[in-house]
C-alpha cells in the first residue's frame, strides 16, 4: 500500500518520507554512559532488523559519549533529549543522526532555537514528540488539543526556516493514537512516526501496537514505527517485522504458517514450530514455512507454501509448493527444514 505523501528528511543515509519504505525503531535499554553495553546492544538490534536506534541521553556524560557510539554502529543515531538544550547541543557536536525533542519541555525559546539552529548547520533533523501523557497546562488529552501542542512546537522550528522534522503523537490509548496520526496526516507535510506509547508487556503490548500501528499502515499513515514494549528491545524489532511483513510493506521477511493443532496430531508439531520460528528469526528473506499437523491440514490447506512439513505417527511428509517430496523420520523434521530453509532461492 502507498503511503501518503510527506515531505522526505535525510536521517544518516537513510531518507524518510517522500517514498514507500516504512523505517522500523527501536530505543536501547541501557545506560548511554555505558559504551560498550550500548554499542553491544545496537548491534544486536541491528542484526534483528532495526533501522534506526535511539539513546537516552540523561547527563553531559551520556552526551560525551555518542560520537564514540556512532562509531561504532551501522545505522543512524537518535539522540532522546528533555528538559536540557545543552544536552542537545552537545549531542549535535557528537555527531548524532537526529535529535528527539519536546519543545515543550524547554521553557525559554530562545533555548530551543539555540539547538534549532545547531542542527541546521549541521543538517540534523528533529523529531517533535508529542505524549498523550504531558500536554501543558493541563490540557485534556484528546486528538485536537496533541494537535494544537504539536503545531505549537512546529511553528517554532518553521519561523526559523527548518523544515527537517519529524512528528511523534503517541498515546497510551490506541483509540485516541488512532484518531490523532489520522488527524495529523491531515494537518502536517511531515513524516510520521507511529506507536502506542507505554503499550505494555511483550503479549499486550505488541497487539495493542499491532492494532493501532497496523491500522494506520494501511490506511497509507506512517513512515517509521516503533512498537514500544517492556522487555527486550530485541523483541520490538520483531513485532515490528510481522506488522510490516502482514501488511506487505516488507518483502524479506519469512512467514510462518502453522495450524493451531488438534486431537488429530501425532508428533510434537509445537516445539518444530517454536523452533523453527527462532530460526527465522535469523534469515532475510521472502519464504513461506508451513509446519502443519496433520494431512487434513498438510499439503492441501499450506498448498501456497513454499516448503512445509505435515507429520503424522513418529514420522512426517516434507512437501514443496504442495507436492510431497519425500517421508522422513520425526526426529529429522527441524534439520531437514532448515536445510531447505538455507537452500531456497526467491
Amino acid at each position: 500500500m502507498q503511503r501518503l505523501e510527506t515531505r522526505p528528511i535525510k536521517i544518516g543515509k537513510l531518507i524518510m518520507g517522500g517514498n514507500n519504505h516504512v523505517y522500523i525503531q527501536s530505543m536501547t535499554t541501557t545506560y548511554t554512559k555505558d559504551v560498550d553495553a550500548t554499542v553491544d546492544q545496537i548491534l544486536r538490534l541491528e542484526k534483528a532488523g532495526c533501522e534506526i536506534v535511539r539513546v537516552a541521553v540523561l547527563d553531559k556524560v551520556d552526551a560525551k559519549a555518542l560520537g564514540e557510539i556512532k562509531k561504532r554502529i551501522h545505522i543512524p543515531l537518535v539522540a532522546d533529549i528533555h528538559f536540557d538544550y545543552k544536552l542537545a547541543l552537545e549531542a549535535i557536536e557528537q555527531g548524532v543522526d537526529k535529535i528527539r525533542l519536546n519543545p515543550g519541555n524547554i521553557k525559554d525559546r530562545s533555548k530551543v532555537e539555540l539547538v534549532v539552529e545547531a542542527c541546521k548547520a549541521k543538517k540534523v533533523p528533529i523529531r517533535i514528540g508529542v505524549n498523550s501523557g504531558s500536554l501543558p497546562d493541563n490540557l485534556e488529552p484528546t486528538a485536537e488539543n496533541m494537535i494544537k501542542v504539536a503545531k505549537g512546537h512546529v511553528e517554532i522550528l518553521e519561523s526559523m526556516d527548518f523544515f527537517d522534522i519529524a512528528l511523534s503523537l503517541k498515546a497510551t490509548d490506541m483509540n485516541l493514537m488512532i484518531d490523532t496520526y489520522r488527524l495529523a496526516a491531515k494537518t502536517f507535510p511531515y513524516p510520521l512516526h507511529l506507536g502506542v506509547t507505554e503499550a505494555g508487556t511483550a503479549f499486550s503490548g505488541a497487539i495493542k501496537s499491532a492494532m493501532g500501528i497496523g491500522i494506520l499502515l494501511h490506511e497509507g499513515i506512517g513512515n517509521t514505527i516503533r512498537v514500544s514494549l517492556t522487555d527486550n528491545p530485541e523483541i520490538e524489532i520483531r513485532a515490528a517485522k510481522e506488522i510490516l511483513k502482514n501488511l506487505n510493506l516488507r518483502n524479506d521477511i519469512p512467514n510462518l504458517i502453522s495450524c493451531p493443532t488438534c486431537g488429530r496430531i501425532q508428533y510434537d508439531m509445537i516445539d518444530i514450530a517454536k523452533r523453527i520460528e527462532t530460526y527465522l528469526q535469523g534469515v532475510n528473506k521472502k519464504i513461506n514455512v508451513a509446519i502443519m499437523g496433520c494431512k487434513v491440514n498438510g499439503p492441501g490447506e499450506a498448498k501456497h507454501a513454499d516448503i512445509g512439513v505435515a507429520g503424522g505417527k513418529g514420522e512426517a511428509v516434507i512437501f514443496k509448493h504442495g507436492q510431497i517430496l519425500k517421508k522422513i523420520k520425526e526426529d529429522e523434521v527441524y534439520d531437514e527444514l532448515v536445510k531447505m530453509i538455507d537452500e531456497y532461492e526467491v
